[in-house]
């Protein structure tokens, strides 16, 4: 009988814990916005370039992203090929334009 107090002792712990990171999940979400979506996520993990990633995810062609940054298109091109790594001020700005935080673009 003991173990099936344990068990359900170890199941309302596991059910609490559970509970807490939900909320704690929801509390990041809201304070962070909009999250980025998993395909997104996965593409940029498995080592595709994070600005062309978000550019596709936003919907946005390469000249409007362009446009949006103030960049040459030719320029946003180089960063996203790798020809270029991108200033400071300029993966500021391309973040800016595709509404992320400067670690989602480099």
């Amino acid at each position: 009988m003991a173990t099936n107090r344990q068990a359900e002792q170890d199941r309302s712990v596991a059910d609490s814990e559970m509970l807490a990171d939900l909320a704690a999940c929801d509390a990041a979400r809201a304070e962070a916005g909009e999250g980025m979506a998993l395909a997104v996520f996965l593409r940029i993990v498995s080592g595709e370039n994070p600005v062309t990633v978000i550019q596709e995810w936003r919907g946005l062609t390469q000249a409007e992203l362009a446009r949006r940054a103030d960049l040459h298109r030719v320029q946003l091109h180089d960063i996203e090929t790798g020809k270029s790594r991108g200033s400071v001020e300029t993966l500021r700005a391309i973040a800016v334009a595709l509404d992320v935080g400067m670690d989602d673009v480099v």
